[in-house]
């Protein structure tokens, strides 16, 4: 390989690496504006003046992106996604299990798992709500479709909180020693319950 061809892809990789950070930045300052949902792509693409062909190739989703942008972990995308693959009727396994098994593997506290800067930051505190709101409260609420689904979708978020909270923070026995099956098999239905069992009220 010449100097000149060098020279040229290095030229590139500077320039990738350039626009990716420009993107980065402008989705920060984007995301903090408009909300979650109030930001589209196009509106990024546009700001940092790129074509939405380059943030897709950078980030693959605008939940990429946005992971990205305020620093969630990059395995909470596909995770949350992962969720969804499946029956209504086995959803609350899937759930626990892939809640567990991402903090599991995660050598930070559940929140600082989820982003380094939300305890800190108010901005990302209310654009990690609602991204929670939106990609998993939300979407649970709509596949149950039922007047009651917005509080199940509450109690569903009230389980899995006090499980973190028990077994990553508390270390509350026998929850923090318990394997993943474990906790899959007595958690999982308690989750089912909420999102499907018999309503608890009129």
């Amino acid at each position: 390989m010449t100097e000149h061809e060098n020279n040229r892809r290095s030229g590139r990789w500077r320039s990738g690496a350039e626009s990716k950070q420009r993107i980065l930045r402008v989705a920060r300052e984007l995301f903090h504006e408009h909300g979650y949902g109030g930001t589209t792509v196009r509106m990024i693409a546009a700001a940092a003046e790129v074509d939405p062909a380059m943030v897709f190739y950078f980030f693959d989703t605008k939940q990429g992106l946005f992971s990205a942008a305020i620093e969630i972990s990059g395995d909470v995308p596909p995770a949350v996604e992962a969720l969804f693959d499946g029956g209504l009727d086995t959803i609350g396994e899937r759930l626990v299990r892939t809640l567990v098994e991402n903090l599991d593997k995660s050598d930070r506290t559940p929140l600082m798992m989820l982003t380094r800067s939300a305890p800190t930051d108010s901005r990302s505190e209310a654009l990690l709500r609602e991204f929670i709101d939106r990609e998993i409260t939300g979407r649970l609420a709509a596949l149950l479709d039922t007047p009651d689904a917005a509080l199940r979708a509450g109690m569903v978020n009230v389980q899995i909180l006090g499980l973190a909270v028990a077994r990553y923070i508390m270390r509350i026995e026998p929850i923090a020693s318990s394997s993943v099956d474990e906790l899959v098999a007595t958690f999982g239905p308690l989750v089912q319950h909420c999102l499907t069992g018999p309503a608890t009220r009129a």
